[in-house]
């Protein structure tokens, strides 16, 4: 299932902006909002815009997806 326009949009504006660079947006969540999928508070929104992109992580994190238009939305959770 695909997050809607007005979810979108209220979700990124809630949210502080902290980069964007090779087709991909990052957010940091620094008000706890609940992530879309699975309803606890999530650390970053990672936002790929192109067809095919690669992220390199340097920690452990548990993902959940989902997509708006044609792009691919990930919300990270830091392991602890």
């Amino acid at each position: 299932m695909r997050m809607e326009d007005t979810d979108y949009e209220r979700l990124v504006s809630s949210l502080t902006p902290r980069g964007s660079a090779n087709g991909v947006r990052t957010y940091q969540n620094t008000v706890s909002v609940a992530c879309p999928a699975c309803e606890t508070p999530f650390d970053d929104l990672v936002v790929c815009e192109e067809e095919y992109n690669s992220l390199e992580l340097s920690l452990m994190l548990d993902l959940c997806v989902t997509t708006h238009d044609d792009e691919v939305l990930l919300f990270t959770h830091k392991q602890d």
